[in-house]
């Protein structure tokens, strides 16, 4: 239990989630390797999650961390790695090129740091 209260108490979605949809009332649900997690925020905060460049948005309420993408396929982006490849997310072609785009971005800014 106590392991459960440090990662809510010490999440952060930019570097622990693969992705997040936004609910009613600044509630973010945020998806990550074996759990999902709702929290509370600000809307000052929930604008700073949707603008920051990690995060792409692929429908009305959710938006897809690029970093933590492992491939896409089809209709599909999927996250984790080996047998933790268990979270998928149907995401649409034309969204699929900016996810693309986003990951060329990011691996060009890794390559030049």
């Amino acid at each position: 239990m106590d392991a459960a209260m440090n990662l809510y108490e010490q999440f952060e979605p930019r570097t622990d989630c693969y992705f997040f949809r936004i609910g009613s009332h600044g509630q973010i649900c945020c998806h990550g390797r074996n759990y999902t997690i709702k929290k509370r925020m600000t809307a000052e905060q929930v604008a700073a999650l949707t603008k920051d460049a990690a995060f792409v948005r692929v429908s009305s309420d959710c938006y897809v961390n690029v970093s933590k993408i492992t491939y896409l396929s089809g209709d599909t982006v999927y996250f984790g790695e080996g047998p933790a490849l268990n979270h998928m997310l149907s995401v649409p072609k034309r969204k699929q090129h900016l996810i693309r785009q986003s990951i060329s971005h990011l691996q060009g800014l890794r390559i030049s740091v």
